[in-house]
């Protein structure tokens, strides 16, 4: 008999699993993470269905469950770096999913240390990638735990796993199969399978939870401002898990925050994806905004490829990388700069940054200005256009002469 620690959300799949190995006679960790997940707002709700996910692990024989609030610690550790770097995969998808895998991990090492577990088990299948993000993540973190992936080493279909249910009283919600699959957590909420695996299908209005559709949004905009210290965003003195939460309900009345993109998928096929990022969205926006006040054009221009880059690292499971940690420190070492305030004004599904200001601002309105008080030099624009497009009148001088030889 060994001990594995079941990366456990309680739906029908892993409540299989879990069943399949104690029937089986191992000693099974049932370990459920609260990462916002149920409705983006972290309310009471959520917290109440978490406890029943843990109650149900008991009584299918799970030796032990687990139920960890995550929520800052993602926020803090994944959802802030990747804010510092811009990161949307594909210039798209703000990586909610992708940023909460490597935490998963993290924590299915710490419990497996924790119990004394010999594997740690997820629901991943083949096509996937958080098969790549976690098993990647658990390796980097400690070599010697085994990663169980019994869905893709055996893959069940839905019908087989509620007629195992069925047979073994694994209590399941319905005999109908869900029409989406869904995952969530404070950063995003991603929706795929059903009708959405057609990319020419319009996503029904019944995908979304989290943002209105166009007959739902106030007929007014409002506005939010975001005030970063370091680099780090708060709205009205709230910081963390409790700000993001409240700024999804915020920007989701407006609509803001739907995304609907035809991915890459780490293992090389394309994957039709529909997200709900109200407040990510609104964040990076905001946090763009600020860059571009107070950083350099050359700063603006090399951390753009840098930020790309670690987009890429974060979806394709590279977390635990070097080179995503030296972008780490890149990123922290202008967070001293990242101070000031962004306002925001939501409205109809957009999120439009309309003022900016900050004590480390590049802006001078004196030589920006074309009105009175212009402090600008302009007759040094005339030797700049001069000295700056040198080597153009070179090169054309040079290729005049050439033809000139040629006839």
């Amino acid at each position: 008999m060994s001990t594995i620690v079941l990366a456990y959300s309680g739906g029908l799949d892993t409540s299989v699993l879990l069943k399949q190995y104690v029937v089986a006679g191992h000693k099974v960790i049932a370990m459920t993470l609260d990462l916002g997940e149920s409705d983006g707002t972290a309310g009471t709700g959520a917290s109440a269905a978490l406890d029943e996910v843990k109650t149900k692990a008991l009584a299918l024989g799970a030796h032990g469950a687990l139920l960890v609030d995550v929520k800052e610690r993602f926020i803090t550790e994944m959802a802030l770096p990747a804010l510092r770097a811009n990161a949307m995969y594909e210039g798209v998808y703000p990586l909610s999913a992708a940023l909460s895998r490597p935490l998963i991990s993290a924590l299915l090492v710490e419990s497996a240390h924790r119990y004394g577990a010999d594997a740690v088990a997820h629901g991943c299948t083949g096509k996937g990638n958080d098969q790549v993000r976690i098993e990647l993540a658990v390796r980097a973190l400690d070599p010697s735990i085994t990663t169980l992936a019994p869905l893709r080493e055996k893959p069940l279909s839905r019908p087989d796993a509620m007629a195992y249910a069925r047979e073994h009283d694994v209590p399941i919600s319905s005999t109908v199969a869900k029409p989406y699959s869904v995952d969530a957590n404070l950063w995003g909420r991603s929706i795929e399978a059903g009708v959405l695996e057609d990319p020419w299908t319009a996503p029904p209005e019944d995908a979304f939870a989290w943002t209105a559709g166009a007959h739902a949004q106030p007929a007014e905009p409002e506005h939010v401002v975001i005030s970063f210290e370091d680099g780090v965003p708060t709205i009205d003195g709230v910081t963390g898990a409790n700000m993001v939460a409240a700024l999804n309900a915020k920007a989701g009345a407006h609509g803001v925050g739907r995304i609907d993109l035809v991915e890459d998928r780490v293992i090389g096929v394309k994957s039709r994806e529909v997200y709900e990022c109200p407040g990510s969205i609104t964040l990076i926006a905001a946090h763009k905004a600020l860059e571009r006040l107070v950083l350099t054009r050359d700063e603006l221009r090399f951390k753009m490829s840098l930020d790309q880059k670690y987009s890429e690292l974060v979806y394709d499971g590279l977390w635990p990388s070097p080179l995503r940690k030296a972008l780490d420190a890149f990123n922290a070492s202008f967070a001293s700069r990242m101070t000031g305030k962004v306002r925001v004004k939501l409205y109809r599904g957009q999120a439009i940054v309309d003022g900016t200001t900050s004590p480390h601002g590049l802006y001078d309105e004196k030589l920006a200005t074309y009105g009175v008080g212009d402090k600008f030099n302009h007759d040094a624009a005339s030797g700049f256009i001069e000295l700056w497009g040198l080597p153009l009148e070179l090169g054309a001088r040079v290729a005049r002469d050439a033809l000139t030889i040629a006839r």
